[in-house]
C-alpha cells in the first residue's frame, strides 16, 4: 500500500533501525523517497530499500551534524526529516531518579532539536521541505511512572510549534504524530496479556507519517496529530 506520492523526496529517518524508524524508512522508499537511516549503530541489517545507513549520536551536536552532513552527501540533499529516535522509561516519581528524566530528554527531545538544528541549512534550501517528529499521546497527560517520559514527550510538541511559527513563511512544514502504544515485539513482550489489536501498527504510523511528508499535506504545519488506534 502506497498512498503518497514521494517520488524524488530525499528523506532522512532518525532512529532509523529500530522498530518504528525500519518501518518508515520501508514505506517511504515504497513511496518512491530516497531514504538514509541515522542511528547510534549501523551493525543491524538496514531494510534493503534505503540509500545508505549512517552511524550517529544525536544526543551530540557535533555528532549530529556530521551525521546529518553524511546524510545530505548520501542523498545529494535534504528534502525532509523525520525523528524518530527516542526511547521509555517507566518510574514513579516517589521511587525514580533525575537521571531517567534526563536521559529521557536526551533520548526524546535533544536528538530530535539537534538533528533538526543540524539539518535547517539543507531544507531551508529546498521548497516545500518539511520535518515530521514523532511525539506521544501520552504527552498529553502523564500516568502513574509516565512523568519523564510524557515531560520529554511533551518538549517535541512544544518544539514542533516553536519551529512551525519560526519556519511558516520559509517554505518549511513541521508536524508531530502522537502515536499511542505501537505495536512492536517489545511492547507485545512488556505487556503479554494486553489485547494488541487496540494498538498502532508502525507500518500504519509510517503511512501517516509519509502523508505529512507529502504535497497533500502541503497546508499542515504546526500539527500535532494523534494516532490513537483504539488504545
Amino acid at each position: 500500500m502506497t498512498p503518497f506520492e514521494l517520488s524524488g523526496r530525499r528523506v532522512v529517518v532518525t532512529g532509523g533501525l529500530g522498530a518504528l524508524g525500519r518501518a518508515v524508512g520501508e514505506v517511504l522508499a515504497a513511496c518512491g523517497a530516497r531514504v538514509v537511516l541515522l542511528d547510534r549503530s549501523t551493525g543491524a541489517q538496514p531494510p534493503g530499500a534505503v540509500v545508505a545507513v549512517v552511524a550517529a549520536d544525536l544526543a551530540d551536536a557535533a555528532a549530529a551534524r556530521a551525521g546529518i552532513a553524511q546524510a545530505a552527501a548520501a542523498l545529494g540533499g535534504i528534502d525532509a526529516l523525520v525523528n524518530v529516535a527516542g526511547g521509555f522509561a517507566w518510574e514513579t516519581v516517589e521511587h525514580g531518579l533525575p537521571d531517567t528524566w534526563d536521559r529521557l530528554y536526551s533520548m526524546n527531545l535533544r536528538s530530535a532539536l539537534l538533528a533538526s538544528q543540524a539539518a535547517l541549512p539543507h531544507l531551508l534550501a529546498q521548497p516545500g521541505s518539511a520535518i515530521v517528529n514523532v511525539g506521544a499521546l501520552a504527552a498529553g497527560k502523564a500516568g502513574t511512572g509516565m512523568g519523564a517520559y510524557a515531560a520529554s514527550k511533551a518538549g517535541v510538541a512544544r518544539l514542533t510549534e516553536a519551529m512551525a511559527e519560526e519556519f511558516k513563511d520559509r517554505g518549511l512544514r513541521v508536524n508531530a504524530v502522537l502515536p499511542s502504544i505501537l505495536d512492536t515485539p517489545a511492547n507485545r513482550a512488556e505487556m503479554p496479556d494486553a489485547d494488541a489489536s487496540r494498538w498502532v501498527s508502525p507500518q500504519a504510523l509510517a503511512r501517516v507519517i509519509a502523508f505529512l511528508l507529502s504535497d497533500d499535506a502541503a497546508p499542515v504545519t504546526g500539527a500535532l496529530l494523534p494516532v490513537a488506534g483504539r488504545v
